[in-house]
C-alpha cells in the first residue's frame, strides 16, 4: 500500500514538473506580420530571434523577432 502511494506520488510529481518546464516556452509573435504585397501566409516557424513565413507563392520570409523587419528571403521551387 505504502510503496503504491509512493509511485502514485512520483507520477504526480514528474507530470506537474514536466508542465512547470514546458509552460516557460510560449513562443512571441508580434501582433501584426508585414508581408509583401499578395503574399498570404501558409505556416509560421519560430527561432531564438527570428521567425519565418512560408507564403502561398512558394516563399520563405525570414523576419528579425526584436524588429520586425524582414531578413532574408528564399524561392522554393
Amino acid at each position: 500500500m505504502l510503496l503504491t502511494a509512493v509511485m502514485i506520488g512520483g507520477v504526480l510529481v514528474t507530470f506537474a514538473l514536466i508542465v512547470i518546464r514546458l509552460s516557460d516556452r510560449t513562443p512571441t509573435l508580434p501582433d501584426q506580420v508585414e508581408l509583401p504585397d499578395g503574399a498570404k501566409a501558409q505556416a509560421v516557424t519560430i527561432g531564438s530571434n527570428w521567425y519565418a513565413v512560408v507564403t502561398d507563392d512558394n516563399r520563405i520570409l525570414i523576419f528579425d523577432k526584436t524588429t520586425g523587419r524582414l531578413r532574408s528571403e528564399v524561392q522554393v521551387e
